[in-house]
């Protein structure tokens, strides 16, 4: 059941009410209108909870929120007073989604975009202005219009030297694309793929220019938009690596930054999503691509995060059989478990590994045999005992015992004797979504197992 809403205005003044009527000091009349609409089931979360402060307008007294504050110094846009309303705005809008949906339903886009307009002919300008523009669409895609996607794209082409005002406007760019296929689609149509693969070679040397750029074009490939059903994420993770090389301009941009894990993490998150055919994998292995993942796992398993991303592209390109082999052949499982175990209580490192594991296993015998000599088998128990709570840690595990054993029926007992019946049946009865591959796991472990016949492909209504 949807929760209730409530406007800005309504919430203001129960705590006005609460200071004039009750009087109570600031604080306790904000905390007693938060938990009084709580209370009654009210969502909040577009709600700036902060008492309004009080502002002279034609000699009368107003309470507004500082965020309006500075975006009416703006709209009235007194030359001696734009810096610092920009930079206030950008201040108030980066406090949270709140004050940013505040903002915007106070007509603040048009405003800051006349301003990025405007920007075109001078830096410092240019920057200020689009740092507003990236505060205030972050979570809000919706508000970018035809007019700001052609100045974005604009930007992006007249300051391609400048890496600072490059990368804040890359930043707009992965705002508006985050949860909003259409977005893509209209940015990709304009030309934006290379002004991103382009920016990330000339500035190959700023690191966070290229983690924007890097997670802008990750962004490209997602399928996050629940209002679209079918979106382009396969067509345009195609369009970067075949009409704009993206694979070996990630490559080489990770090769330039060895000792930043952030940016190196940011780029196999992206590797990864690029992966999305036979070719691609093996393109990927044919620009050094493998060789650098393997070589970062070795040197940087200490870092969490970059382990999850590696393993994460590892498994991505393994989906190539024959990276499958050439990754078993670098020592690969052997990496993956000795990280596993270092990261043992961290539960996404352990799906991931898991996952990774599974992908080298399947339809491989001789891989199989490789990761249970080295152990795989019981760390991935381990994990399942470790982190019982994650359904995706269960599952992952439980897909990679089944596959260990679907073309070698002798792991099975080596299996059951780490105690793997009885947590796959724990995983089983706690998750739901573990249902089917719990079930297979232990049927091709060669454990009892009952599975419901849902259709027998006779007429009438299915029966259990």
């Amino acid at each position: 059941m949807a929760k209730r809403r409530i406007t800005q205005e309504t919430f203001d003044a129960v705590v006005r009410e609460n200071m004039e009527e009750f009087e109570m000091d600031p604080d306790e009349a904000l905390k007693d209108a938060v938990e009084q609409f709580e209370s009654q089931g009210v969502d909040l979360t577009f709600i700036v909870k902060a008492v309004a402060a009080v502002s002279c307008d034609n000699n009368q007294e107003k309470q507004t929120h500082e965020v309006l504050q500075s975006l009416e110094s703006l709209r009235i846009g007194k030359d001696c007073e734009v810096t610092a309303g920009i930079k206030s705005f950008t201040d108030q809008c980066s406090l949270g989604f709140a004050q940013r949906y505040l903002a915007a339903e106070k007509g603040a886009y048009p405003i800051i975009l006349s301003y990025c307009k405007k920007g075109l002919e001078e830096q410092d300008a240019m920057l200020a202005s689009l740092s507003a523009l990236a505060a205030l669409t972050d979570g809000q895609p919706d508000i970018l219009d035809a007019e700001g996607r052609q100045c974005l794209v604009d930007v992006l082409k007249k300051f391609r030297e400048d890496s600072s005002v490059t990368r804040v406007a890359i930043r707009v760019v992965r705002h508006c694309c985050l949860k909003h296929e259409q977005n893509r689609q209209d940015f990709v149509k304009a030309g934006v793929l290379p002004l991103l693969t382009g920016a990330v070679t000339q500035h190959s040397g700023c690191a966070e220019l290229v983690k924007e750029a890097s997670a802008a074009l990750r962004v490209m490939t997602f399928d996050d938009d629940v209002r679209v059903s079918f979106g382009h994420a396969h067509e345009h993770a195609k369009m970067i690596v075949l009409e704009h090389n993206g694979l070996k301009v990630l490559i080489e941009s990770a090769k330039a930054h060895l000792g930043n894990n952030s940016v190196l993490s940011e780029l196999c998150a992206t590797l990864s999503r690029l992966a999305v055919r036979n070719e691609f994998c093996q393109d990927i292995c044919d620009y050094g691509g493998l060789k650098l993942i393997m070589s970062l796992l070795a040197d940087s398993y200490e870092s969490s995060e970059l382990v999850r991303q590696v393993v994460s592209a590892i498994r991505a390109i393994a989906g190539n059989d024959d990276v499958k082999d050439a990754v078993v052949a670098a020592g690969g499982v052997e990496l993956i478990v000795i990280a596993m175990n270092r990261h043992m209580s961290n539960p996404a490192v352990c799906e991931q590994a898991c996952a990774c594991l599974s992908v080298l296993a399947l339809r491989k015998p001789n891989n199989c045999k490789v990761i249970m000599e080295n152990g795989a088998a019981l760390t991935a128990v381990q994990a399942m005992n470790t982190h019982s709570n994650s359904v995706n840690v269960q599952k992952q595990a439980c897909m990679l015992l089944r596959n260990l054993v679907a073309r070698m029926d002798s792991y099975s007992q080596p299996i059951l004797e780490m105690g793997a019946e009885a947590l796959i049946r724990q995983a089983v009865q706690t998750h739901e979504d573990c249902g089917d591959v719990g079930k297979a796991a232990l049927r091709d472990l060669g454990c009892e197992v009952e599975l419901k016949e849902l259709w027998i492909g006779k007429h009438g209504s299915i029966t259990n």
